[in-house]
């Protein structure tokens, strides 16, 4: 926990949510809800929002195969500032055939950057494929074994000189990537 804070008055609060589901048909659906509120009466593009009223909610589905590969895109807009804001929806599509993996950040900015999309679903996008990883068996494993799993050598747990792969990947134990 963090320690007490100074006396404050709380302005905005977002939240984000990701949930991974195995379905029955063999493919995988991650889905995303974010939702903005703020403490105090606020104007919002064409609505007066009340105090805890959603100005965003946000819904994404991403439908994906054990490869994590896009096969489906659902997108709902339950509140919005502006009318606007639901034109972003239809090139969400874009992203059908796209693989959640390295490069997913280029896939973004190419298909929805700028004028093309919105920003609220760009910044779930980019987080999407972390809760893809944490729900779909196998997904960072990689498909050649004689490779590390790809979550080696992304952060200070899973450094290749460090006890945690010494402990569970032994034979990736102080390997470079040049060993590929």
């Amino acid at each position: 926990m963090l320690p007490t804070p100074v006396a404050r008055t709380p302005l905005h609060t977002r939240q984000i949510t990701f949930s991974g589901y195995a379905r029955d048909d063999g493919l995988f659906d991650i889905e995303a809800h974010l939702v903005d509120t703020k403490s105090h009466p606020f104007t919002a593009g064409f609505r007066q929002i009340a105090p805890g009223e959603a100005i965003h909610d946000l819904w994404l589905r991403l439908t994906v195969n054990a490869e994590l590969v896009i096969q489906g895109v659902e997108v709902a807009m339950d509140k919005h500032p502006h009318p606007e804001c639901p034109e972003v929806v239809p090139p969400m599509s874009a992203l059908i055939g796209a693989r959640l993996g390295k490069g997913w950040r280029k896939v973004i900015d190419l298909h929805l950057g700028g004028l093309k999309g919105c920003t609220h679903y760009r910044e779930l996008l980019a987080n999407i494929g972390t809760a893809a990883y944490q729900s779909i068996p196998g997904a960072l494993l990689g498909e050649d074994e004689s490779k590390p799993p790809l979550y080696l050598g992304q952060c200070k747990s899973w450094d290749f000189d460090g006890p945690a792969v010494m402990r569970h990947f032994p034979k990736f134990y102080k390997w470079k990537p040049d060993q590929a």
